[in-house]
């Protein structure tokens, strides 16, 4: 007797999740399939549940190394709801897997737009900037197609998802964070990684903070040994009030420079707006036994020691 498959959109959906953990993606493509067929059959308007069923449908396909349709999924997706995180991933590796490294490119570059702590696309970069570097020359970003720009709403829509986004996103940053610290870089990543820390030196002077700390991400993801790197990271979080991840980046900063003036004055800034006043105290007074005379800092420890008392 055949099986009977479920009728309903949702439980094909679900059936397709079952199988695709299972690792039959091949199976789970078809009841994607079916699911789309239904979905479309029925009349009805839900351009976010038809793009779900491409993008699932494309992991399957990306998953079998079928990266021509995995694309053709991925574009019916991101054409029903654009500047979807997932279909947008799927599609550079896909593009990359192909070696379209352009298109690759604008795509991981797309989703650091959207969010750029995602480490799959961050990592992405890093691969395509190589790729390029060595396939079009120095001149590479020249020979790119035009890198299209997300809307705000695209970002908070993004930021509003439900928590299993955002348990993806954290666990995203703790691979990041192993990944990285566990990495000897070669002297060929030392030195991408300081091009790409001087090109975010030049976009903190043209006060671009967003786009810098990608490209301080880029340069710890091909080598983390530099202090300062953390530390005008962590200015650009400052400048951004993401005062938690100044914190972080000063602290690692701290780490690889115990004397690092910028990072302990930064951290102490960052406590200070988080109401932690005696950590701020702290790090004011470590500073300044580093640099008795360092203005700015004997003027943030007279502010920290009023909230004190």
């Amino acid at each position: 007797m055949a099986p009977k498959f479920p009728d309903s959109v949702e439980k094909l959906r679900a059936a397709g999740n079952e199988s695709f953990r299972n690792g039959q993606y091949a199976e789970a493509s078809a009841l994607y399939g079916r699911a789309l067929r239904v979905l479309q059959a029925q009349g009805s308007s839900d351009p976010e549940e038809e793009s779900v069923l491409y993008s699932n449908r494309a992991a399957c396909h990306l998953k079998d190394g079928n990266c021509r349709d995995c694309i053709k999924d991925c574009t019916s997706a991101l054409a029903l709801v654009p500047f979807s995180i997932k279909p947008l991933l799927r599609r550079a590796s896909a593009y990359e897997a192909l070696e379209k490294y352009p298109m690759a490119y604008v795509d991981y570059k797309t989703v650091l737009q959207i969010d750029n702590s995602v480490t799959s696309a961050l990592e992405g970069i890093n691969r395509m900037t190589r790729a390029l570097m060595d396939s079009l020359g120095p001149e590479w970003r020249l020979k790119l197609p035009s890198i299209p720009l997300v809307p705000v709403s695209a970002q908070k829509r993004w930021n509003s998802l439900p928590s299993e986004n955002h348990k993806e996103k954290a666990k995203s940053k703790s691979k990041e964070t192993t990944a990285t610290k566990n990495r000897v870089p070669s002297a060929g990543d030392v030195e991408k990684a300081k091009v790409l820390k001087e090109e975010g030196n030049e976009l903190v002077k043209k006060g671009n903070h967003k786009k810098a700390i990608e490209k301080y991400s880029e340069s710890l993801l091909c080598s983390n040994l530099e202090s300062a790197t953390y530390s005008n990271r962590a200015l650009c979080y400052l400048v951004l009030k993401q005062y938690t991840e100044a914190v972080k980046d000063c602290t690692e900063a701290l780490k690889l420079d115990g004397k690092n003036v910028k990072a302990f004055y930064r951290r102490a800034q960052a406590h200070k707006a988080l109401k932690d006043y005696k950590s701020s105290f702290a790090d004011i007074s470590n500073l300044l036994q580093i640099e008795p005379r360092n203005g700015p800092a004997q003027k943030l420890w007279q502010e920290v020691k009023q909230n004190l008392h």
